[in-house]
């Protein structure tokens, strides 16, 4: 027999080809396992031929190698069929790595047929070895090469299913699988080349494919294509990679834009749709109803005994009344509609309707499913629903005309015994029409400039001096004369007017303030009353901090007034918002103290400079009256919290001089001071008084 020896540079060539082949299926069964329809498809079949090709090249590398100290020649065809097989396999084992599950049961068959392809690629590429007698084959090493070639590909088809998805930590452990399954593969062919003898009467035949430029093209052909295949199989990881990452990024701000959008058009505590997204859908409604000739429903809701549950149990259970509320009048909705939380107890329904019946229908199923007791551990809470209907076209052209005569006939129901229903009727539209009037004439009032503000001062206890005023604010109507809060302001809460009216009142304050301060009234501050929904608002603190800058008012002579029901509707946020602006330099004042429910652990924790007693319980005062135990707690409680106290509502001595003796710091009230106009404030300081004795 021939005694063969190798050349040694072209067994590691065939090495690294084996290694890089495997890296490349590596690479290609998670392109095609990544991929769906016809880009599945093309990556298994350009990489199944890279594959091939590159395990083809592995084995003609590795028979170049083999040095007989002759010239070796092959078939043509035969060479060309053992490619096409090597390139079959390699196609029929990306396909079965790239399918959702690989158990046992499919892996073995496959594992066989893939290790039948290398075995049949081998030895049908060493039969087109042309020599002359033929190759005498150890059948040892024979059966070994095909023990090695199923152990490879089973283990190569386990490892590429395993490592076909990618991940960080994938990328070392393919490196070590791809090492793993070439030398495998390497290795079959070695004992394959080991079972091959050729006797000493061996001849070449001329005819075929010389080997001695075979090598050359062939390693450089195969590890062109196995590179260039490589090469584009890891762009194109980086580029799905970078575009995963793009639409998650996507997603995420989606995800945060609707949260945004929800916390901008819900209510936080309902998650009802609030004002701004219900004024939306009504001006939709309306437009549908004119295009289609459709009719639809408004229904004005307000609860009948929340305050009180509210002021007598707390806010926290206020809440949860609200959200079991709110889940009861979901029930018996059906098909088109939007039920909207606009504030408080008032709910608004927004519901497609064939007339008034279908509306009286709905209206009296809703105010059934309120009618039941609310079980809130520990209590059982009773409350009933007041609802006003109006009707589009027939009650309203628009939407303003919609909401304030479904608000009219609510207000109708109130009147006539609470828990039930009413449909808006012209008997009622007097009052309505009224009230609908002023409110238009609201909207134009900032324009026009007929809003005043009036200056009530403060007097350092018992009769000065003068340490500030409170602004309150007045409406000089064109027609109706100068209109006190109480007649305009619900309408400004209920339209939303209130935020731009109270904007501007914080800014003619300050404007004002800081006139006085350059006449020489430096120790002069101002304080200014801030509504539920403007202390709401999440512009306020810049809102306020705009205008100090912008008169060049120092903040600590600003006072910001603030109801106590206000400030425990949420203590949290309140804590947070006072705490902000105090920390600013800006003061604040808890307003009407005593009048409604406050928990002394978020008192403590408000960052106020003062307690301001409701003039209720200054009017009544007597030495032993229950008012008088009221006050005195009060101005008790504030000292303890080291707040000053202001006591408004002084009319007589004897209020004077008890409050006085108390240690109230602060007196305010018609006996001191009536609220007088900037004008009136300056006339009396050349006249040396702060006196007046009529209002101006």
């Amino acid at each position: 027999m021939l005694v063969s020896q190798y050349n040694q540079i072209l067994v590691v060539t065939s090495f690294v080809v084996a290694i890089l082949a495997a890296y490349t299926a590596l690479n290609m069964a998670a392109r095609v396992a990544g991929s769906q329809g016809v880009a599945a498809r093309i990556w298994l079949a350009g990489g199944g031929i890279a594959m091939g090709i590159g395990v083809w090249a592995m084995h003609f590398i590795g028979m170049l190698a083999m040095d007989l100290s002759m010239s070796m020649s092959y078939n043509a065809t035969l060479t060309v069929l053992s490619m096409v097989i090597a390139i079959g396999s390699s196609m029929f084992a990306l396909w079965l790595v790239s399918c959702e599950k690989l158990r046992l049961r499919r892996l073995l068959p496959g594992a066989l047929v893939m290790g039948s392809g290398i075995v049949a690629m081998h030895y049908t590429g060493m039969a087109a070895l042309e020599v002359m007698p033929g190759i005498v084959w150890d059948k040892s090493w024979v059966a070994i090469s095909v023990v090695i070639a199923l152990a490879a590909s089973l283990t190569a088809l386990w490892l590429t299913f395993r490592l076909r998805h990618e991940a960080a930590q994938v990328a070392l452990m393919r490196l070590g699988a791809a090492i793993t399954m070439g030398i495998a593969i390497a290795g079959m062919h070695y004992a394959g080349m080991k079972a091959a003898q050729f006797p000493m009467s061996t001849m070449v035949h001329h005819h075929g494919i010389n080997g001695s430029w075979l090598a050359v093209l062939v390693s450089v052909v195969a590890l062109s294509i196995l590179g260039i295949t490589l090469l584009v199989s890891m762009l194109d990881a980086r580029l799905q990679a970078r575009t995963s990452l793009l639409a998650s990024s996507l997603a995420e701000a989606n995800r945060e834009l609707a949260q945004l959008a929800q916390l901008a058009l819900h209510d936080t505590l309902t998650r009802l749709p609030n004002r701004i997204l219900l004024e939306d859908r009504l001006d939709q409604a309306i437009s549908k109803a004119d295009r289609e000739g459709s009719h639809f429903a408004l229904m004005f809701m307000d609860l009948d005994g929340f305050k009180a549950i509210n002021d007598a149990y707390g806010h926290d259970v206020g809440d949860k009344l609200l959200v079991a509320v709110t889940k009861r009048l979901l029930l018996p909705l059906k098909g088109q509609y939007t039920l909207a939380r606009i504030g408080g107890d008032e709910f608004v329904l927004l519901a497609e309707t064939e007339g008034p019946d279908d509306a009286a229908s709905l209206a009296s199923a809703l105010v059934r499913a309120i009618d039941s007791p609310f079980a809130l551990e520990p209590y059982e809470l009773v409350v009933t629903l007041s609802i006003g209907i109006a009707l589009y076209p027939h009650d309203g052209h628009n939407d303003r005309e919609l909401m304030f005569n479904a608000d009219a006939a609510m207000y109708h129901t109130k009147h006539m015994g609470r828990n039930g229903y009413h449909f808006f009727q012209p008997s009622m539209n007097t009052l309505a029409q009224t009230h609908l009037q002023l409110m238009n004439d609201l909207w134009l009032a900032i324009d026009r400039d007929e809003l005043r503000l009036l200056y009530q001062p403060k007097f350092h206890a018992p009769a000065g001096p003068v340490l500030g005023f409170e602004a309150l604010l007045r409406w000089q109507h064109p027609k109706q004369g100068l209109l006190t809060p109480d007649m305009f302001l619900p309408l400004a809460e209920k339209t939303g007017l209130i935020i731009p009216i109270g904007n501007w009142v914080i800014n003619e304050a300050c404007r004002q303030l800081r006139e006085w301060h350059l006449q020489g009234h430096q120790s002069w501050s101002m304080a200014v009353n801030l509504s539920t929904l403007q202390f709401e608002q999440p512009s306020l603190v810049k809102t306020v901090l705009d205008c100090l800058a912008r008169h060049n008012v120092p903040p600590e002579m600003l006072i910001l007034e603030v109801t106590e029901t206000t400030a425990m509707s949420n203590p949290d946020e309140s804590v947070r918002v006072l705490t902000e602006l105090t920390n600013a330099g800006v003061k604040a004042s808890i307003d009407d103290f005593g009048t409604g429910y406050s928990s002394l652990l978020y008192l403590k924790r408000l960052p106020a400079c003062e307690l301001k007693i409701d003039r209720a319980f200054v009017k009544e005062l007597s030495g032993e009256s229950d008012d008088a135990t009221i006050v005195s707690a009060i101005v008790a409680l504030a000292k303890t919290l080291n707040l000053k106290v202001v006591a408004e509502g002084v009319e007589t001595q004897a209020q004077q001089e008890f409050l006085t003796e108390l240690g109230c710091n602060t007196l305010q009230g018609y006996l001191l001071g009536k609220p007088v106009t900037a004008q009136a404030v300056e006339a009396l300081c050349l006249d040396g008084e702060l006196l007046p004795t009529s209002e101006s």
